[in-house]
């Protein structure tokens, strides 16, 4: 039985302002109509594989589960983790939830913010590192290094494996090297980028973890004992989770086993660590530009230009990334686009909150976007999906008014309940119980007035909610 295992946490900041802590890149679309993360669900199509454990964060499980949702592979399989310990604590976590009924599954391990081009070649990978792990191997997928990368670790390979040719013994993982150092790595031949993706038994990489680090075993099964079941959620026991040392996987088993093996892939891989890496791999025009949106050139080339909203014109300008979103504008040379991490960083002291959230915000029952905002005033475009509901509640210092654009809501205040149509609206005084309903079968869109002194998304008191937040 083989299980997929979708790592979809994290919340980097090298593809800012598109990616932010709360849209982190695997829930973005930045190769094509399908999020990151459901894309690495689709090259899946075709093997024989079970549901997929998807493992994210308790800020990220709502998104999660509607990308899930939406491919029809949503069924109590998130496991959230309660504070980020790196891989090998979620890899844990997933392993001695796949043993719970007895079961011993091949754990293929994937992160859920990689681009295989080539999935024929992924899947024939997979397929040859299957005999290998089920002769008790743990086995790494090494990329065949196409350039000097600096920004990968490396993998050197060692012997020919006694139980399959189509793989090697792991002679040591190496840290991301300096330029010369790769150059050498790419002209010996016998080193491959570490891509992070691995296939194993569950039983043997958790006797193999017991083994060399038996203090993140025993924190990891102290966290399983006590599972809730919440909505399609694993949660799991807080306090003995974050008491976890936070390492990865190839520091506390894969450098120290002896049953570990690299088996070779070449499928176009990338982790898209930055906004180069996605020009590279991204359709480009005769000039080698990138155009995303709604975007003009002129005597332009190799520019990555990406408009949300609005147009973006550019006019003599060369190798230089543009990203244009709702709130926030990233003009970057293409060579120094790793410094992005930088503008996060003054963002974070100045106290701002582009680095953490997008206007448009995401929530279980639909979305809304922050359209304009003011001195004791906010304006809020809100979209409910149909038969979702918001949840019942209160604001101590807002006022709101509420009109229909499209759909019908269906709307409780102080108990009494109203129909409302598009054009129509309704007020809610500060005080007020409400909630806001989607009875129908299409989107209900409507525009949210905001009035008064504090107008911060924790003025909600909520009485009853379907989604279990507080």
């Amino acid at each position: 039985m083989l299980l997929p295992v979708i790592m979809a946490g994290g919340s980097g900041s090298r593809l800012w302002p598109l990616s932010r802590e709360l849209m982190p890149k695997q829930f973005l679309k930045l190769c094509g109509d399908a999020t990151m993360l459901q894309a690495t669900l689709a090259r899946l199509s075709g093997m024989a594989a079970e549901l997929p454990l998807v493992i994210c964060n308790e800020e990220h499980r709502f998104i999660a589960a509607e990308q899930l949702r939406q491919l029809s592979q949503l069924n109590h399989n998130i496991i959230l983790e309660p504070a980020g310990r790196n891989t090998a604590p979620a890899i844990a976590l997933a392993a001695l939830s796949a043993r719970r009924n007895g079961d011993d599954p091949l754990l293929l391990v994937l992160a859920a913010d990689h681009v295989i081009q080539d999935v024929q070649a992924f899947q024939a990978s997979v397929q040859r590192a299957t005999k290998l792990a089920e002769a008790d191997q743990l086995v790494t997928f090494g990329i065949v290094a196409t350039a000097p990368e600096t920004g990968y670790g490396y993998i050197r390979r060692g012997a020919v494996s006694a139980v399959s040719d189509a793989a090697f013994s792991v002679a040591e993982f190496v840290e991301k090297p300096n330029r010369a150092v790769a150059e050498q790595y790419l002209a010996s031949g016998e080193y491959y980028w570490n891509s992070g993706m691995f296939l194993f038994k569950a039983s043997v990489f958790l006797a193999e973890l017991a083994k060399f680090r038996p203090d993140i075993m025993t924190a990891c099964e102290q966290a399983m004992t006590q599972t809730e079941p919440d909505l399609d959620f694993i949660r799991v026991n807080k306090q003995a989770f974050a008491a976890c040392p936070s390492e990865s996987i190839d520091y506390a088993v894969m450098e120290k086993t002896d049953q570990a093996v690299v088996v070779p892939m070449d499928a176009g891989w990338s982790d898209v660590g930055s906004w180069s890496s996605l020009w590279e791999i991204s359709h480009k025009d005769q000039a080698g530009n990138v155009q995303l949106g709604d975007v003009l050139q002129h005597g332009s080339s190799d520019n990555y230009i990406f408009a949300e909203t609005g147009v973006v014109a550019t006019v003599g300008l060369h190798n230089t990334v543009v990203i244009q979103t709702k709130d926030a504008v990233l003009v970057a040379a293409k060579d120094q686009v790793q410094d992005v991490k930088h503008i996060v960083q003054q963002l974070k002291q100045a106290g701002r909150s582009e680095h953490y959230i997008h206007r448009e915000v995401y929530r279980p029952w639909g979305k809304y976007d922050s359209i304009d905002n003011g001195n004791r005033y906010q304006v809020k475009r809100i979209t409910v999906k149909p038969g979702e509901k918001l949840s019942i509640q209160m604001h101590h210092h807002r006022a709101e008014h509420w009109i229909v654009v499209h759909g019908t809501a269906k709307v409780t205040i102080d108990q009494q309940q109203q129909l409302l149509t598009e054009n129509q609206s309704v007020y809610i005084p500060i005080g007020a119980v409400h909630s806001l309903e989607n009875p129908g079968k299409i989107p209900l869109e409507l525009i949210e007035v905001q009035s008064g002194a504090y107008l911060g998304e924790d003025d909600i008191v909520r009485f009853s909610d379907l989604y279990g937040r507080v």
